[in-house]
């Protein structure tokens, strides 16, 4: 496996990834925005979409589309939070888009051939182990990229998420903050789409995240937690696909992303019943 240069590449690519997915994502469910990234899930295909309509790098129109929505959401909201309803009509228009891109598309002279229909499978469904050493380089820089901001803005995010109206009182950024984190859920979400591909998306930003808030209840040790298992994800994802081939390593991402999930929710609840019958055992 370690010898296979286009596997080497896919661990090297989807690493840059998960750290950026799980660091991303940690906010993207404290914050209560899982919407939005499920929002932008969706926008990462009409973007790459219309980018194939008009006969641009599939890339363009695939960041700036996520980019562009997630600074929109922002704009409608409140302090840079864009609430479910505003979101929900949003995406349904981002969604007419799409069928409208499509339909140029697949109309076009330029959708006659079979490479661009190779490339709206793979934004749907993920193509991991097609990067090239250019793409890997890509997706390695913007993976840290984001997670350093990430970093950088962590403390500062955190305080506005927990109590909004204290933070903007304390000269905390709040809108500014909003806006950055927005442009970075856009950003990576472009960039994700290339491991899993648009229709699974969300589960590699809310998984690795979830999984972490039920393990702990420190912001900072939960942000470690998701950003590690996010990598676990991609890892474990690309052994099993590796080994039986017959599944792409989308569906085994996320398979190991839904079974952590799992495994993690089991273990919780357990411990909250321990933690219930402690004090009933000392009564006694």
């Amino acid at each position: 496996m370690f010898h296979d240069s286009t596997m080497i590449m896919a661990l090297i690519a989807g690493t840059g990834i998960a750290l950026a997915c799980g660091l991303v994502g940690f906010f993207l469910v404290l914050r209560a925005q899982v919407f939005t990234g499920d929002a932008l899930s969706h926008v990462a295909f009409t973007g790459s979409l219309a980018a194939l309509a008009f006969g641009i790098d599939l890339r363009v129109g695939l960041f700036a589309g996520c980019v562009l929505i997630a600074v929109l959401f922002g704009a409608l909201g409140r302090r840079g939070r864009a609430d479910d309803v505003v979101i929900g009509n949003v995406f349904a228009w981002v969604l007419g888009l799409g069928v409208f891109f499509m339909t140029l598309y697949t109309t076009n002279q330029s959708g006659s051939g079979s490479a661009g229909g190779n490339q709206t499978v793979a934004v749907l469904f993920g193509s991991i182990l097609g990067l090239s050493h250019s793409m890997t380089v890509v997706a390695v820089a913007i993976g840290l990229t984001v997670s350093l901001a990430m970093l950088l803005i962590a403390r500062p995010l955190l305080f506005a998420t927990l109590d909004e109206t204290v933070a903007a009182a304390r000269g905390v950024p709040v809108r500014f903050l909003s806006y950055a984190f927005l442009v970075l859920i856009g950003i990576t979400a472009g960039e994700a789409s290339q491991a899993v591909g648009s229709m699974l998306l969300l589960g590699l930003l809310a998984a690795p995240a979830g999984t972490a808030l039920l393990l702990t209840d420190r912001p900072f040790v939960g942000m470690a937690i998701s950003a590690g298992l996010g990598v676990l994800d991609i890892w474990a994802g690309l052994t099993f696909s590796y080994f039986l081939p017959k599944a792409p390593p989308s569906f085994w991402i996320m398979s190991v992303a839904a079974a952590t999930y799992a495994i993690a929710m089991g273990y919780s609840r357990l411990r909250a019943r321990s933690a219930r019958a402690l004090p009933s055992a000392a009564t006694a």
